[in-house]
């Protein structure tokens, strides 16, 4: 639980700041704070005085908490200088709120009322007669009715998959149990429209023909590990000669309860550092005409039970393939090293691709400029502060993740190793993209050579 401090010590702290010369971190040493923390006392007293250093409980609108993050991603701003900005005492409130706007839109952002919901009471049901009053008809009816419902819960715990209660499983057990029982009574039971059972079984009886495509839609999910929807199914589907529209696809696999495992991917916002940066070449083209004419670089990060490890790859735009890519323990320059010299020994003597990179102080290093230029090798980086002229890797990284890194369990930092080398061939070699005609990177690159 994060500790709470007065207005008085923030008042303190924020003017040796920023009127006694001293350093941020070397304030936040001497009072043993975050030095973050630090900053965002300092910002907040210089936006808006004192009155910026005390604690507030607000209750902001949905409207509000919508522009607080348009403005952020719009401006390429940090959370901590969103904060200051719009003056959110609420450390963490701007994170939440993020994800609460990709995970239901809008309506997650709306304040949700506290305490519990009063029940409503249920108006008693009138006590049924004595058995004594009821005729000798009514109570074989009922009799009736009892064991119907009692055959029908019976079998209907016997199907596979007992307790999704869909139509389907509902109309194929009142089908199975109509030579023994009253069709009344077991629909009855199942609380079924009669015209719904109808139909039920007539689409039974018609989903009968797709039972071998459902079998290989099934392998290739399976063959992929839920990674691929329908889309790429059906693009999978095609190459094999199936001719089958998307939609088909799209409805078998929902009977099977099949639907890609991969979640959303989104942007996060990057300041980079200060300091010399190359003019922005690429500026958002990203494609190529040929094999290296365009490349992009960038640096991702995993951790491991405590442990990190980094993974700084190129790929060519032509066909989004990782021609090079290293790892290790640590974002050290030697990191971008190796990866530029695996790089560099693809390249044929006529070939000069421009090299594009964020702003990190990697690809500002002297000897990342004198490998660069000993290749005749054009540099570009993306503007401070803004991720999206990095798109396409990013895009990589988000679909890297996803696929594989958050769909398993890791022990050690040297089994995720091995498993980042496995999963970028399987990415090259087999994974297909539907921008390339269905074809994994290397397909096309062979395919468009082979053909050229």
């Amino acid at each position: 639980m994060s500790k709470r401090y007065d207005e008085w010590f923030k008042l303190q702290v924020a003017q040796q700041c920023l009127h006694d010369g001293t350093s941020l971190r070397e304030v936040a040493r001497q009072h043993g704070l975050d030095h973050s923390l630090v900053r965002t006392w300092q910002e907040s007293y210089r936006q808006h005085g004192v009155e910026g250093l005390r604690t507030t409980y607000t209750h902001h609108s949905a409207a509000f908490k919508q522009q607080v993050l348009e403005t952020m991603w719009r401006e390429g701003l940090s959370r901590r200088q969103t904060e200051v900005l719009f003056d959110i005492r609420e450390r963490g409130a701007i994170g939440r709120w993020e994800r609460q706007y990709h995970s239901g839109g809008l309506t997650a952002l709306e304040p949700k009322r506290k305490g519990r919901r009063p029940m409503t009471q249920k108006p008693p049901s009138p006590p049924p007669p004595p058995d004594d009053e009821r005729s000798q008809d009514e109570l074989l009816k009922e009799l009736a009715y009892l064991r119907a419902e009692n055959a029908y819960l019976k079998k209907l715990d016997a199907l596979p998959g007992a307790g999704s209660g869909n139509a389907g499983q509902k109309a194929q057990t009142v089908q199975g149990l109509r030579h023994e029982h009253s069709l009344a009574l077991l629909l009855r039971a199942a609380e079924l429209p009669r015209s719904t059972f109808y139909y039920q079984i007539q689409a039974l009886g018609a989903d009968d023909r797709y039972a071998s495509l459902k079998a290989r839609i099934r392998a290739i999910y399976d063959r992929h590990r839920g990674r691929y929807g329908y889309r790429r199914i059906t693009a999978v589907l095609r190459q094999a000669g199936e001719t089958i529209n998307h939609k088909t696809v799209q409805r078998l696999m929902q009977q099977l309860g099949l639907k890609s495992l991969i979640r959303p991917k989104r942007y996060r916002a990057y300041r980079g550092a200060e300091g010399y940066a190359a003019p922005n070449t690429l500026q958002r083209r990203f494609q190529a005409q040929r094999p290296h004419q365009r490349w992009v670089t960038d640096i991702t990060e995993f951790k491991v039970n405590g442990q990190k490890l980094y993974l700084s790859p190129i790929m060519d735009l032509y066909n989004g393939e990782i021609i090079a890519f290293q790892t290790g323990p640590r974002p050290v320059f030697d990191l971008v090293k190796g990866m530029l010299k695996k790089a560099f020994g693809r390249l044929m003597p006529e070939d000069r691709p421009l090299l594009h990179s964020d702003q990190g102080w990697h690809y500002r290093h002297p000897s990342y400029r004198r490998l660069v230029v000993e290749k005749r090798i054009l540099r570009s980086m993306s503007r401070k502060g803004n991720c999206l002229d990095n798109a396409a890797m990013e895009s990589f990284f988000g679909t890297l993740k996803a696929e594989y890194f958050h769909l398993n369990r890791f022990d050690t930092i040297e089994q995720l190793q091995q498993g980042l080398d496995q999963y970028i061939h399987y990415y090259n070699h087999e994974r297909i993209r539907l921008k390339l005609k269905g074809l994994s990177p290397v397909q096309y690159r062979t395919q468009a050579l082979g053909a050229g």
